[in-house]
């Protein structure tokens, strides 16, 4: 009863627009009327290139751009893009799955990377929250063995970035390096183990745009036209009439929207549209959680418009520019979604070889991002490297928002948390637990500063760190310190080794889920499930009165809680890591921690405990946040 009462259960758009007609070019290809209005039935809030005359907001493209685009390579078939994928994907489970150790050989490279941070200010929660959660798996497929790349970094080109430099007084790339600065700096106060950190003004990313642009234009999937819109500086994206309120003001940022009109570059989105419908049909795996998927879905089944890519050097100069026409400058996503790749070549590649380099190095990786970001990871991305003929992601994992106190967090309301005060008033092991324990990573999220410090101080500084202090403080009183017998000797049907045994696996499957809320649950139930278990047994009261049998029976209480709480900080290593190697130290263990030390019976007879020290300090005082948000009303 007490096994299975210890157990963590696991939990598990816009209008379409029709575009009435058939171009020259569909003739040409041979296409009906149907299967053309198919292809030029698109959808994104990014600015739009129809083919063929078009009633309503957009522009047009002449028939000379028509026809010179007609002739390109053949669609690669949707059955042919799955199945690519499932020669190098495990079988999905329902919600969504990393690949790991489990799934495939534990030598397999692993790259799972962050959103490339924008640089128009300095890291928020939001980032911080994300480069988290992906530390943590990665810290995880390190513990089975794997070869890991984490990949994280920042996005430095475009408007918004040049404008905020100018507000400051300094060059964009001045600008950038400050801001880089503080984005390493939280890393580190988080401890973040990050592998490669990637800016999109490293001379050989901006090598390997140009590759990656080069091969899409070559495919035919790059042309030039123009349009007019309604541009959202803050959001770097043109809106759609929908997507704004009556006053073209941006829903975001609640600032209205420029009317521009330019003439630009953009990327034939709409050719490979059954290829990503199939894809997310038959690899459910590839866009997770499922409501995400269900999301992209009903994106991708209204159609897909081809987005622009570039925006002319004179409106934008602070971009990479394009190698076809360098008087444009590339668009945000071909730079930005780019920095996956650039991050696994080495500097020094040969500039037509860092493509074939990156997917070389571990390529394809999984993506970890806020659903805000979603569309452009899970429709563009596919597209580009489908047109570039490079391999799909893995898979993307779309995370939700955060909150603060149940209320959208904002300037204006002074609710902002700024992680840096954070980490340096409760530390890293603390915020890392309470936001991948506390939330449940895929949907949105809360953030309370009482909440925070309930949660931390009763998982890890009472079920934890009391109970390793307690169990050292009666074995050092009572043994001197020293284990009386292995914990292999505990019996196999002993309430505490079930518990272990079955807590281990729930633990793994969590993290291969991407879900370190359910890992933490189920390694702290081992945790509570001991507690319960020495107040039930209460081993000093047999040492006070009892007999030699209840002593040794009390001694072998104290063994069986040790090895207990060592596979528990084995189970917990990835989130609160410095906690972890804080336990093996008193248990007096000098071994690096693996995942295979999840396996009962690591402690051996005769091993002296270290003198008990808290492992966790109680968090205790003021709300650094709420002092903060008070001085920022204030203000």
């Amino acid at each position: 009863m007490l096994a299975a009462g210890a157990r963590a259960r696991l939990p598990q758009l816009v209008g379409s627009r029709a575009v009435r007609s058939v171009s020259a070019c569909a003739s040409r290809r041979g296409l009906t009327a149907l299967q053309a209005r198919t292809r030029a039935c698109m959808h994104t809030s990014w600015p739009v290139a129809r083919v063929g005359p078009v009633q309503g907001v957009g522009h047009q493209i002449s028939q000379q751009q028509q026809l010179r685009h007609c002739h390109q390579p053949p669609l690669r078939s949707c059955q042919s893009v799955v199945q690519q994928r499932r020669q190098r994907s495990p079988q999905s489970r329902g919600g969504g799955v990393v690949v790991t150790a489990h799934d495939q050989d534990a030598a397999e490279p692993f790259v799972i990377t962050t959103p490339l941070y924008y640089v128009n200010a300095a890291p928020h929660l939001g980032g911080a929250y994300s480069t988290m959660a992906v530390d943590v798996v990665a810290r995880y497929q390190r513990l089975r063995g794997r070869p890991v790349t984490m990949i994280t970094g920042t996005d430095e080109h475009g408007e918004k970035i040049a404008v905020s430099a100018a507000n400051a007084g300094l060059e964009p790339k001045a600008h950038c390096d400050a801001v880089v600065q503080s984005y390493k700096h939280l890393w580190q106060q988080l401890d973040i183990q990050y592998d490669s950190f990637i800016r999109t003004t490293d001379p050989h990313h901006e090598a390997l745009v140009g590759e990656l642009l080069t091969r899409c234009y070559e495919a035919g999937d790059i042309y030039k036209a123009n349009y007019e819109g309604y541009y959202c500086v803050d959001c770097e994206e043109y809106k759609d009439e929908a997507d704004m309120d009556e006053h073209h003001n941006c829903p975001t940022h609640r600032r209205p929207c420029q009317q521009r009109s330019e003439e630009n570059y953009f990327f034939r989105l709409s050719k490979y549209h059954n290829d990503i419908m199939a894809l997310l049909q038959k690899d459910t795996g590839f866009c997770v959680p499922e409501s995400r998927r269900n999301e992209v879905m009903a994106w991708v089944s209204e159609g897909l418009r081809d987005f622009s890519i570039s925006r002319s050097a004179a409106a934008m100069s602070w971009g990479i520019p394009l190698p076809m026409d360098p008087s444009h400058n590339t668009y945000v996503w071909f730079d930005a979604l780019a920095g996956y790749l650039s991050a696994l070549a080495p500097e020094g590649t040969a500039s037509d070889k860092l493509l074939d380099t990156a997917a070389a190095a571990g390529w394809p990786a999984t993506h970890v991002i806020g659903k805000d970001i979603l569309r452009f990871h899970a429709v563009y991305w596919p597209g580009m490297l489908l047109s570039a003929g490079l391999p799909l992601p893995h898979r993307v994992f779309g995370h939700g928002f955060l909150t603060a106190a149940g209320q959208k967090m904002g300037k204006s309301m002074g609710n902002v948390v700024d992680p840096l005060i954070l980490v340096k008033a409760y530390g890293a092991d603390a915020v890392r637990f309470y936001f991948m324990a506390e939330l449940e990573f895929g949907k949105d999220g809360d953030f309370s500063e009482l909440r925070f410090q309930e949660k931390v101080n009763a998982s890890l500084a009472n079920d934890i760190g009391n109970l390793l202090n307690r169990t050292l403080g009666l074995l050092t009183k009572n043994c001197g310190g020293v284990l009386p017998v292995s914990a292999s000797e505990i019996p196999a049907d002993h309430p505490m080794r079930i518990v272990a045994e079955q807590q281990v696996p729930e633990t793994a499957d969590a993290y291969e889920r991407m879900a370190p809320h359910a890992a933490a649950a189920a390694a702290t139930a081992l945790s509570r499930a001991c507690n319960l278990h020495l107040a039930t047994e209460a081993p000093w009261t047999a040492f006070k009165k009892g007999d030699e049998a209840e002593k040794e029976a009390a001694s072998r209480t104290l063994v069986a809680m040790l090895e207990a709480v060592r596979i528990v900080a084995v189970l917990l290593a990835p989130i609160p890591p410095a906690m972890s190697q804080r336990i093996f130290d008193q248990l007096a263990i000098t071994d690096s921690i693996s995942w295979e030390d999840t396996a009962w019976g690591g402690l051996k007879a005769g091993q002296t405990m270290s003198t008990a020290q808290p492992v966790f300090q109680r968090l205790e005082g003021d709300f650094v946040i709420q002092k903060t948000a008070e001085v920022a009303t204030a203000v």
